[in-house]
């Protein structure tokens, strides 16, 4: 494994510590990756006190479960946040699919309904991991109609480096929809 590829260190000992049973390391996990996991569950589920849930419920699974995390697939955050986005794509596709009524046309509209949750909670996942500098130009184009000149003015950059900023930032956040495809029935969560 190349060194860029290893873990950080902090998520090897996190995983040892949870998978050896102390208390001190869920709390730390919680600290670490609560308004996370509530804010992607709140995204999907549009609901406070299912968020609330929700939270808990990931906690445990991830206290009881240390060991489905894989460091070669990447960071703890993103293993958390994985976990979290399952978990609520299952519940609102449950709690929607028991309100519905019979028809395929019905199971066709949840499960784009279910699509779009998943997605808009990758791409505030996405926005709120990518650098300060990435974020904050995708900021000025998006929320403020600064085109690249002027989000280079603002950030007091090139227009280059301005237009580099943007092409990453949008090309990171095009991977949400790539992943958000919500695993089928029966997956393991």
């Amino acid at each position: 494994m190349a060194a860029k590829d290893v873990p950080p260190r902090w998520d090897r000992k996190m995983q040892q510590r949870l998978a050896r049973g102390e208390a001190a390391a869920l709390g730390e996990l919680y600290d670490r990756f609560a308004s996370l996991v509530h804010g992607l569950a709140h995204r999907v589920l549009g609901d406070e006190k299912a968020a609330d849930t929700l939270t808990r419920e990931v906690f445990a699974h991830l206290w009881e479960h240390p060991e489905t995390y894989d460091p070669k697939k990447g960071p703890l955050r993103t293993w958390v946040a994985d976990v979290t986005n399952r978990f609520a794509v299952q519940r609102l596709r449950d709690s929607e699919a028991a309100a519905l009524p019979r028809g395929g046309n019905s199971l066709t509209a949840l499960e784009r309904k279910v699509r779009r949750a998943s997605v808009a909670a990758r791409a505030d996942y996405i926005v709120h991991s990518m650098p300060a500098p990435l974020r904050a130009a995708l900021d000025l184009a998006y929320f403020q109609r600064r085109d690249y000149r002027q989000t280079a003015t603002d950030l007091g950059v090139t227009e280059d480096e301005a237009r580099r900023r943007l092409r990453l930032g949008l090309q990171l956040l095009s991977t949400a929809h790539d992943a958000g495809t919500p695993p089928e029935h029966g997956g393991a969560v």
